[in-house]
């Protein structure tokens, strides 16, 4: 199989359309869905949609009480104990989802930090980073039996328009020795989620399992900005003098039902038969920010596009390994 061009299918969709939208008339009955970060924001409507469609869906939760509280509108919905900061978490998990036989069709790797004050997990590594990518990585990688039993499976990863905030430093992983900046170690896991979809795809389409990376837009009714000041949120323009989300979808600025769309256009539609490994926004293939539309890119949020390093094969090909390496 050759490697899916990075540009767009002319999906139909557009940056203003919902998660209801681009499911509708897809049946999921008898499928088998896990939504990490699936009890909030855009992980929540997520879940949401994917269980009205049919799917069973399953929702891995660090605090199982709140996510059980947050899912009593999606009725069947499952929770089960999962800490992505902790690999022994994360192979419990697995081990438990593989003992129940189960296939696993789609897997969204919705959860994830941004911007947040330097912390590192219990080995060492830096939190987002760990958190975005390492721990999804190692999910990905225990769950892959049943993934590859599904005979057909897609992997989203839920990356971001922050890529352009920094790519990933293979010198300094982990902040060790350059100074920390919060939005340039979210920028390096969200190169970082981009890129692990290009070669997880590369390794996985043999065996029917391919693999989308998403910018899902800006959507401020997250728990996502609890990092950011207040005010730096409010000259970005994104809220409102009343601290409510402006809502633009030509600029990105997004409700949670249209910042979900495009994950679940990723992980359902018959559009994307056979094809894999690119990075989607607006529920389409963005194309590829070229010398003619870098700067255009880097002004506004309405210019689509990901930058060539986000998907850059030979990057993605040496994260994997060192992701090997770092999560043993």
């Amino acid at each position: 199989m050759t490697t899916t061009a990075q540009r767009p299918v002319r999906s139909g969709f557009g940056a203003a359309s919902t998660a209801e939208e681009v499911i509708k008339g897809i049946d999921l009955t008898g499928k088998v869905a896990i939504v990490t970060g699936g009890y909030s924001g855009i992980g929540l409507e997520t879940a949401r949609v994917l269980r009205a469609a049919g799917a069973q869906v399953v929702v891995p939760a660090r605090d199982l009480e709140r996510a059980r509280a947050a899912l009593t509108d999606v009725p069947g919905a499952e929770t089960e104990y999962l800490d992505l900061l902790d690999p022994a978490s994360i192979d419990a998990f697995a081990e438990k989802f593989l003992a129940s036989g189960r296939p696993l069709h789609l897997l969204v790797n919705s959860a994830g930090i941004m911007a947040t004050p330097l912390t590192r997990d219990a080995r060492g590594y830096e939190a987002q980073f760990a958190t975005n990518h390492l721990g999804h990585f190692q999910l990905v990688r225990r769950l892959w039996p049943a993934l590859v039993a599904a005979g057909g499976a897609r992997v989203v990863s839920v990356s971001s328009r922050g890529i352009r905030f920094g790519g990933v430093d293979f010198d300094d992983l982990h902040f060790e020795h350059r100074p920390y900046e919060p939005f340039v170690a979210y920028g390096q896991s969200k190169t970082a989620n981009a890129l692990f979809a290009v070669e997880l795809d590369r390794r996985g389409r043999t065996e029917g399992v391919r693999a989308f990376s998403v910018h899902p837009g800006i959507i401020i009714d997250t728990g996502l900005v609890k990092h950011l000041d207040p005010e730096i949120v409010r000259a970005s323009g994104t809220v409102d003098e009343d601290g409510r989300p402006v809502i633009d979808p030509g600029r990105q600025w997004k409700t949670v039902q249209q910042g979900a769309a495009t994950g679940v256009w990723c992980a359902t539609s018959p559009r994307l038969a056979g094809l894999g490994g690119v990075y989607c926004e607006n529920c389409d293939v963005s194309p590829l920010v070229t010398p003619e539309t870098e700067a255009a890119w880097y002004e506004s949020e309405r210019t689509p596009g990901v930058l060539p390093g986000a998907v850059d094969p030979e990057a993605a090909a040496r994260l994997w390994e060192v992701s090997e390496r770092l999560t043993a």
